[in-house]
């Protein structure tokens, strides 16, 4: 009873309080998002040797300049309103800048969405580089099961740059596609039948919108589930492992990440990472010094390269997230900028950013649990800062 009346007075309501059904939820997220293995199943991407995070950097006078120019509202302002968990920036691999919500500890992992794209798309690059795996495969060569579904003739680059033609609506807070999508991934509560399918049934289940593969961008998260489950069949390794051995060991995390499984063992490569957000921030790092990091080749520059410049221009203005990006491009799980600007991003929902800007060596991690899966308005306004944070600290 002492442990239950802690937790209430830490958080306001009782641990029993959070359930399946609410986990997503203001104002349980605050607290879910960072122990996310309480509420779903999930496995250990294990780092090489845990390690002490190194000494804050609070800042409080950039927290105190004004969120955008002309406004009143402060920076610190702005990441209270947009419900923002933890927020470091760092310039040449220096910590600059360090806030945190209060009631969140700088060392917990925060459930980062589909950030985890972004992040699998690494070990993708890590495989095709050491000629594991071939972008030009078609899915259904790979995944047996998948013949009678759209992925049948899917090429493993049309999963990373999401130009699948896929018949699914991406709508996270529908309770039809989306919701039978979540029950499959574990992350709603069952049917009342108990009939639910888990992840590769689902995304076997999947048939063909209108029109080929590869013409736009449309960016639909079973992609990104069934490029998890590639990478499982190509490497021969469970993608937790794989994502250890290639990413997290090298790159000297400071603490295990985990991603969400299903009821068979399949990885939430879409969006069940979580991590600390100062390793996010490493992530980053790392891709900005070219992929590289402690002495160490991850990433290799070609990869890197390739993200970078072959996003297509045209497609993206075509595509489903021109509101996200005006001038943005898409290529292997993450977002470029465009216009003038070098940098690049992950992100996912509820507010989740890792923004890097190989100009000035910065990066962002920011992790949130926003009330809104999604906010345009304070998406523009996140992005916005980002950019200014990047030229000005």
């Amino acid at each position: 009873m002492a442990n239950a009346s802690k937790f209430e007075t830490l958080n306001g309501f009782p641990r029993e309080a959070i359930t399946l059904a609410n986990w997503r939820t203001r104002p349980y997220s605050f607290w879910s998002f960072r122990n996310v293995a309480e509420m779903v199943r999930s496995a250990r991407i294990k780092t090489a040797s845990p390690a002490s995070l190194p000494q804050a950097a609070e800042n409080p006078e950039l927290l105190a300049r004004p969120a955008a120019p002309g406004e009143s509202r402060s920076i610190s302002d702005l990441l209270s309103q947009s419900e923002a968990d933890s927020f470091i920036l760092s310039r040449n691999g220096k910590l600059v800048c360090e806030w945190h919500a209060e009631g969140v500890d700088r060392s917990d992992p925060h459930l980062v969405f589909s950030i985890s794209k972004s992040i699998t798309a690494l070990v993708a690059g890590i495989l095709q580089d050491r000629g594991v795996l071939d972008p030009a495969t078609l899915v259904g060569d790979l995944v047996p099961e998948a013949k009678n579904s759209a992925y049948a003739d899917a090429t493993v680059q049309h999963l990373l740059d999401m130009r699948v033609s896929l018949d699914f609506d991406e709508s996270y807070l529908s309770q039809e596609a989306y919701a039978r999508y979540r029950r499959a991934m574990s992350w709603n509560p069952p049917s009342e039948t108990g009939n639910d399918e888990a992840v590769l049934s689902f995304l076997c289940s999947l048939q063909k919108a209108n029109g080929p593969h590869g013409t736009d961008h449309d960016y639909l998260s079973p992609n990104s589930d069934m490029l998890g489950i590639v990478l499982e069949r190509a490497s021969g390794e469970r993608f937790p492992d794989l994502c250890a051995r290639l990413l997290w060991q090298p790159l000297g995390a400071s603490a295990d990440a985990f991603i969400t499984v299903d009821p068979e063992g399949a990885p939430r490569t879409a969006g069940g990472v979580s991590c600390r957000p100062h390793d996010l921030l490493a992530l980053g790092q790392m891709l900005i010094n070219g992929g590289a990091a402690n002495g160490k080749q991850i990433v290799s520059p070609r990869w890197i390269e390739d993200m970078q410049k072959n996003g297509d221009e045209g497609v993206w203005a075509r595509g489903s997230q021109t509101s996200f990006l005006k001038t943005g491009r898409y290529r292997n799980n993450w977002y470029q900028v465009g216009g003038k600007s070098n940098a690049f991003l992950a992100a996912g929902i509820h507010g989740q950013f890792l923004y890097c800007d190989p100009d000035t060596g910065t990066v962002i991690a920011c992790t949130s649990s926003q009330s809104e899966p999604q906010s345009d308005a304070l998406d523009q306004a996140m992005l916005a800062l980002f950019a200014r944070l990047s030229t000005e600290t």
